[in-house]
């Protein structure tokens, strides 16, 4: 049986990235799973994009923009963080329509308890790679990131008949 690299040989790279995306993501998801025992990783992508707010604590809505997911989706992990007590959930003191997200002193106590444990996943995840490496890729995926933005941004205007 051919390997996935001389499966897709004959197909323009783009299109052959293209696919990659999705291989990739549900490779990482796969390998992220298998790293804790009480989370997933996209509830583990959660925690890391909380951290992301140091003035006050996001919204759903707010926390939702920065990790690229549904309103509904994150509210999903969300709930089953509050249930393992990694975070509280409240409703905002000025607005009570938006519900704030906090960090818990169990998801502290989590977090130092499994920071070797990250650190040599990150290390195994990069292994081989240099850090002008991983520049250029951060850099060529924020300009594909926006160039999503602007799909999406197109596509609401022609489906509005702008």
């Amino acid at each position: 049986m051919k390997s996935r690299e001389e499966m897709l040989e004959p197909f323009d790279n783009k299109y052959a990235l293209f696919g990659l995306f999705f291989a990739f993501g549900n490779q990482l998801q796969m390998a992220g799973d298998s790293f804790y025992e009480d989370i997933t990783c996209k509830q583990f992508f959660l925690l890391i994009c909380l951290n992301l707010f140091q003035e006050e604590s996001p919204t759903i809505k707010e926390l939702s923009g920065v990790m690229g997911c549904s309103h509904q989706n994150v509210k999903q992990m969300a709930l089953k963080l509050e249930k393992k007590e990694f975070i509280r959930m409240e409703a905002d003191a000025g607005d009570r329509r938006k519900v704030r997200i906090y960090k818990t002193e169990k998801l502290d106590e989590y977090a130092k308890k499994n920071v070797d444990k990250e650190d040599g996943f990150m290390k195994y995840f990069f292994e081989g790679i240099s850090d002008e490496e991983i520049s250029g890729t951060y850099k060529v995926m924020n300009k594909l990131e926006d160039n999503l933005e602007n799909i999406r941004r197109k596509m609401n205007e022609y489906n509005r008949g702008l």
